[in-house]
Order: structure tokens, then sequence, then C-alpha cells
């Protein structure tokens, strides 16, 4: 991917995390990512393909800031989940975007197929380290139940009903009681 690209991927995801969905413009996007508009459209075709753009970006980064230390699956499982509640700039604005764009895919139809393929890749991400964790358990239900809760608690976060420690608590306790 061209370094130009990738700077106007960046600023997609900041100008939607500061303004949301709704407050996306083309020629803010254009500003922050220091390129003509054309040049946008020229990239995206139009307003729901950088939307789209947008969120396979959020995921890459995501799975960037998600590295795991430990060889344990459990640990790893902890590590990435607790991960998605970092109180830091780049986790917390791809969090924000992740759940503008969750949203937005109620009322943008052409979203749902990318949150789809993203959200299952997730959740296979996850089962298979609850899998490696407790074979007994059903995995993929406990991943969808695990990854439901991350966003849920982020979006409790980000609109200040919860402190990003007590979500992280909250999260601690319910992979507790998932993987026994």
């Amino acid at each position: 991917m061209s370094e130009r690209r990738i700077r106007m991927l960046e600023a997609a995801v900041r100008v939607i995390a500061q303004d949301g969905v709704r407050g996306l413009r083309v020629e803010k996007l254009a500003a922050e990512a220091g390129v003509s508009t054309a040049l946008i459209y020229y990239h995206f075709k139009d307003r729901a393909g950088i939307l789209r753009a947008a969120l396979e970006h959020a995921n890459h980064r995501a799975q960037t800031c998600a590295g795991t230390t430990s060889d344990d699956p459990r640990t790893r499982l902890e590590q990435m989940l607790l991960g998605e509640l970092q109180d830091t700039g780049v986790v917390r604005e791809t969090s924000v975007v992740w759940g503008e764009l969750r949203a937005s895919a109620a009322f943008h139809e052409e979203l749902r197929p990318t949150l789809l393929a993203t959200t299952n890749a997730w959740n296979a991400d996850v089962a298979a380290l609850v899998r490696q964790a407790n074979p007994g358990l059903d995995a993929l239900a406990a991943a969808e139940r695990l990854t439901a809760l991350v966003e849920g608690l982020s979006e409790r976060w980000h609109s200040g009903s919860l402190t990003p420690e007590r979500a992280r608590e909250l999260l601690a306790g319910a992979i507790g009681r998932e993987l026994g």
C-alpha cells in the first residue's frame, strides 16, 4: 500500500474518531491527509468506499496493537481482549472508529459485508485461543460473547458511563467465568 493511501486512511480514522461517521466530510478528510478531494475520490470512489476502507484500516490497526507476549493461550487471550480497552491514543481512536462504523452499519448496508468479515475474523482468532485454553468449551460461542462484551464495554467507556479501569475489571471477570 502506498504511503499516500496510508496517510489518507489514517486521516479517515482520525476524522471519524473526532466527528463521527455523520460528520465525515471529504473536504476535511482531504485537508487532514494533505491531499486533494479529487485524490480521495480517485482512491475510494465515494463516501461508502471511504467508510469501508476506514473500517478495514481500523481492523488492521487493531490487529497490530493486539500483540501478545505469552506462550500461554489463556494469557494471550486476556492480553488480546484487555488490550482493546487501553486508554492510549491509537487504541482509543481505533475503538471509537469501530464503534462508529458498527453503529453506522444499521443505516449503511454497504458496510455490513466488511463488518461481518472483520467480526468473523476477530471471533475466529478469539475462538482459537479459547479452544487452546479450554478444549471442552464451545469456543465460538465463548468468543462471540467475549467480543460482544468488549464492544459493549468500549461503547460505555467512550460515552463516559464507565472508566477504562472498570471496563477492564469487568472484562477480566468475564474471561475468568468463560474459561472456568
